[in-house]
């Protein structure tokens, strides 16, 4: 770690070289304080971002959209802008703490993502109208809160560190990777994180201390992803860049400051916080929408959640088969019955 981490200051030198550059160069410090409350805002996103599988936008995405009724594109640019300092600086920091990662999976999510994001920014997020925008991130995150309401004590309990050349994790990372950058964060600027985390939590059983990281990692490339094609495009939406300029230097130490001291308190307390904030801004964007959406609107949108949980549940059954497997080869037995029964469901 001593010998790497200067690779990590050398990262914050630079950042914050060019900030300082900026609000005091360009003489732009009163944008940076004209929009202080992102900045408040981030600072308590930028270490759910480095503590979670949770980019920093999915603070900054509800923030601006719900509570400063900005429009849903904003909050997605935003996301992509605040999380290429945040989650960057926090996967740096990750790299040179040598922290262990699950790299088949990871390997094919990259290049899942850095094919299918751009395709996604270019030709169908400018299809999606902005309440779609806005109920769609309610609703990934929504169930993403259930299900660690009601899964946390399982999803902390595994200890599996991956296999780093499984060639079914690459595909599966490949493939989710580029669904996940074409159809969420294309349109939300979030999303991957949590799908590559659901994934190897639920799927490969791989304990969080691996889970989480790289849920980071691949988040922070697909922000630098998004940022390249919408700088290269021309198509940032007005704003972005006052919140940006008044949240990067919280974000920057914030989302280390999140994988450093959650190895001090646990995972588990921060989680299950955050899931009650997951839950809590889907009820809040239904509620802010109620007038436009209508009962159906309302009644789709949970069954989109009910959807989504039936998909991780899918996912824990296909993991708890392979873990079986998984555990049979350790012990010498037999492969697992086509019909094999887990905890009372057959699998």
């Amino acid at each position: 770690m001593r010998n790497s981490i200067w690779l990590w200051l050398l990262f914050l030198a630079a950042f914050y070289g060019v900030w300082l550059l900026l609000v005091i160069g360009l003489d732009l410090w009163g944008v940076a304080l004209e929009h202080w409350p992102m900045a408040l805002s981030m600072a308590i996103g930028s270490y759910a971002a480095g503590s979670t599988p949770m980019g920093g936008g999915t603070v900054g995405f509800p923030v601006l959209v719900l509570l400063f009724d900005m429009p849903a594109s904003l909050g997605r640019d935003f996301s992509f802008a605040v999380q290429s300092i945040g989650m960057v600086s926090a996967s740096i920091f990750i790299l040179c703490r040598r922290q262990p990662l699950a790299w088949a999976m990871l390997r094919g999510a990259l290049i899942g993502a850095l094919v299918a994001t751009p395709a996604g920014i270019l030709f169908f997020a400018p299809l999606v109208p902005e309440l779609w925008v806005t109920i769609a991130f309610a609703v990934l995150w929504g169930s993403f809160g259930i299900l660690h309401l009601y899964r946390l004590r399982e999803i902390t309990a595994h200890d599996h560190a991956g296999d780093p050349n499984c060639p079914l994790d690459f595909r599966v990372g490949l493939l989710l990777g580029a669904i996940a950058g074409f159809g969420a964060v294309s349109v939300t600027g979030v999303g991957i994180d949590m799908v590559i985390y659901a994934a190897l939590v639920l799927l490969s059983r791989v304990d969080l201390k691996v889970a989480i990281p790289t849920s980071v990692v691949i988040m922070a490339f697909t922000s630098v992803v998004g940022v390249a094609v919408k700088s290269l495009a021309g198509e940032w939406q007005p704003g972005v860049f006052g919140n940006w300029l008044a949240a990067a230097p919280v974000v920057a130490l914030g989302a280390p400051l999140g994988v450093f001291v959650v190895g001090l308190i646990g995972r588990r307390p921060t989680l299950f916080v955050v899931a009650v904030l997951c839950v809590g801004q889907f009820v809040w964007a239904c509620a802010s929408e109620r007038a436009t959406l209508g009962a159906v609107g309302i009644a789709l949108a949970l069954l989109a959640v009910v959807l989504c949980l039936a998909g991780f549940e899918w996912l824990r059954l296909l993991g708890l088969r392979r873990e079986a497997r998984r555990r049979l080869r350790r012990e010498g037995g037999a492969q697992v019955p086509q019909n094999f029964a887990v905890e009372g469901a057959v699998v």
